[in-house]
């Protein structure tokens, strides 16, 4: 499998062979590189592009997101995977430009109502020892402070880590790290992210996307699969949900589950889009 970091700027890496087809987001906001092992595993069948998001808003994210897939796919249109924010800004993305997006694949998504949310923080903790809530509590408090990232990038990796921990059901040892930790990136583009779930605007983009969409779930994943699967459902023109048993929010790494994920994953990829 072949993997080359590009040297605009470093704005994605590339895995496989031409053309790219498939086209993989990360999660954070802030931690570009957390989608290298499902790129590499998924290159032996497709050429992937990992593209990384350093814009500190959404709209400059999906601009960065265009510039890329417009620089190093020929395909007319790509399948789109996104994990967790990710999978927020994919579904955005495909909504702002639906002509170039084929398939549409949500891995681990946030809920996209307020009424299926309000659980999510109580879910972590309580997955934590009191030592480990306590620091998760500081962290937490400590990265919303408005020092530079240097100043704050340790701190955005422990509570990484911490969230991580929370999050998993039975995870393997694989080398999924974000080649960098990008604090000032996340407090600039997730309470704009939150702005848009509270206000339906998210929500509202279904309307505008035509392709077919496919969310993967983990039933131990502290978002709530109901957030996903029955706003879009409700919302979208072609929709299918799959919940996986035994799996957190990270499903390539998941000891009971990756099997599955990988053989539904592969298999949406392969068939042909809209």
């Amino acid at each position: 499998m072949k993997s080359n970091l590009t040297a605009e700027k470093n704005r994605y890496r590339l895995y496989g062979e031409k053309p790219y087809s498939v086209a993989v987001l990360h999660g954070g906001p802030g931690t570009p590189g957390s989608m290298g092992y499902l790129a590499k595993t998924l290159s032996d069948q497709f050429g992937v592009v990992e593209p990384f998001q350093t814009a500190r808003s959404i709209a400059g994210q999906i601009e960065e997101l265009h510039s890329v897939i417009q620089s190093v796919s020929a395909a007319a249109a790509v399948k789109l995977v996104g994990h967790s924010w990710g999978a927020w800004l994919a579904f955005i993305f495909t909504a702002q430009y639906p002509s170039l997006v084929a398939k549409l694949i949500l891995i681990g998504a946030g809920s996209f109502d307020e009424e299926h949310n309000s659980d999510v923080r109580r879910i972590r903790l309580d997955r934590l020892d009191r030592e480990e809530r306590a620091e998760m509590l500081r962290l937490g408090s400590a990265l919303n402070d408005t020092t530079p990232d240097d100043s704050t990038r340790a701190v955005f990796r422990s509570f990484g880590e911490l969230m991580s921990k929370a999050d998993s059901y039975d995870c393997l040892e694989v080398d999924d790290a974000p080649i960098d930790f990008q604090p000032g990136v996340y407090r600039s583009v997730w309470p704009e992210a939150e702005r848009l779930r509270h206000n339906g605007s998210l929500l509202d983009l279904a309307s505008s996307i035509a392709c077919p969409v496919v969310a993967i779930h983990g039933d131990y994943d502290p978002h709530p699969a109901a957030g996903v699967r029955d706003p879009l459902a409700q919302k979208l023109r072609d929709f299918r949900f799959v919940l996986l048993d035994k799996c957190g929010h990270y499903p390539w790494k998941e000891k009971h589950a990756r099997d599955d994920f990988f053989r539904i994953i592969r298999k949406e990829l392969s068939e042909r889009g809209a």
